[in-house]
């Protein structure tokens, strides 16, 4: 979140998800915090260091996968699309509905749109 907007990011790949948006971020390895995979996703994704803050929302997407999305303060960088992702917006709460989210990502907008 910065100035009461989301980051949103367009997947360039794989196929089947191309043309979606999301939020930056990715699956949890083994061993792995949610709040380190969020630092290092972030790193490989868009190029940036950022320190993690507050959950802002979280939804099942199966019985075995969470999505959460955190607040998070840039400490470097300026947010590149470098993996898998072709272009990237900062959306305010009234601009949520402007992208085309993948259903993965959709159940969390509510949450998010209230925060805003």
């Amino acid at each position: 979140m910065c100035d009461g907007r989301v980051l949103a990011a367009r997947r360039s790949a794989p196929p089947a998800t191309a043309g979606g948006w999301e939020f930056p971020g990715g699956k949890v390895e083994p061993g792995e915090s949610a709040t380190a995979a969020l630092i290092r996703e972030c790193r490989e994704e868009l190029g940036v260091t950022v320190r993690v803050g507050e959950l802002l929302g979280a939804a099942d997407i199966t019985a075995d996968l969470v999505l959460r999305v955190y607040a998070a303060v840039l400490e470097a960088g300026e947010p590149q699309p470098l993996e898998d992702h072709d272009e990237l917006r900062w959306l305010t709460a009234a601009e949520l509905d402007d992208v085309a989210w993948l259903p993965a990502d959709r159940p969390v907008l509510p949450a998010l749109r209230e925060r805003l």
